[in-house]
């Protein structure tokens, strides 16, 4: 990897909306550092790409973590961070097992904290340099069977809206951005056990296409990235009905889907 290309961090690199960003960041000439679990996903994709990093370590463990964070801490041309690691599980919360609640929280929120904090440490001194925290349409209400996920997006999202707050305070150019995607053609919802079947296609939307929208935001400065028109309704509305009547809207939307 040459050490002056611009370096990009993704988290999650394994699958997903991590071998997109992936991808389309090698395309525009980064050098990437690859983090997932999966050894042999990262060094496939290492592989098609033609040279990556590949850094294999499990977020929710702290021994894990901090060698991100430490390997971010030695990299002074670091230029973007991806938060993407992530995962949804479905089911009442208090019929899940508490320790893949406790996991997604890990992951979700004290990962993309601690990596965030230690890609700033880099980037602010530097002036220069980019985060974006993958976040979801789930961020903007709540729905049974997915407390936990949409708990933990929430918080991505004010956290995001927090460090572009100081940041502006500060007077310093790095970006932040939450990207908040709906439906996504991934190996997300399959993991989950989800039918996709039982989602209408036309809510559906290509990786290629949130991946594109979410870094042509970024080099516009946008804090909140929804891609898709639906998606962007979707979130208006959220905003405007009540409390009582989405409170309503979400509980027949999962019995109707078969969600819970």
């Amino acid at each position: 990897m040459s050490s002056e290309k611009p370096l990009a961090l993704v988290t999650g690199a394994s699958a997903g909306l991590g071998v997109v960003f992936a991808r389309r960041l090698a395309r525009d000439g980064f050098g990437l550092i690859l983090v997932a679990r999966r050894r042999d996903r990262l060094e496939a994709l290492a592989r098609e790409l033609g040279g990556a990093e590949v850094l294999p370590a499990d977020l929710a463990d702290g021994d894990g973590l901090k060698r991100v964070e430490d390997r971010i801490a030695q990299a002074p041309n670091l230029e973007l961070l991806v938060n993407n690691a992530g995962f949804g599980v479905g089911g009442f919360f208090f019929n899940r097992p508490v320790d893949g609640q406790d996991t997604m929280h890990r992951v979700h929120i004290i990962a993309t904290m601690r990596l965030s904090h230690a890609a700033l440490r880099v980037m602010v001194p530097r002036s220069k340099g980019a985060i974006v925290n993958v976040s979801s349409v789930a961020a903007f209400g709540q729905s049974p069977g997915s407390v936990s996920y949409c708990a933990t997006k929430t918080w991505i999202n004010s956290f995001t809206e927090g460090l572009y707050l100081e940041l502006k305070n500060a007077g310093s150019p790095v970006r932040v951005q939450a990207l908040c995607p709906g439906f996504t053609i991934t190996e997300f919802h399959d993991a989950m056990g989800m039918d996709r079947a039982t989602i209408p296609r036309w809510l559906w939307m290509r990786a290629e296409d949130v991946v594109e929208r979410s870094l042509a935001g970024l080099e516009r400065g946008e804090l909140f990235v929804v891609p898709g028109a639906i998606y962007k309704l979707i979130v208006a509305l959220e905003g405007v009905i009540p409390g009582r009547l989405r409170r309503a809207l979400a509980i027949r939307y999962s019995r109707a889907a078969k969600r819970v």
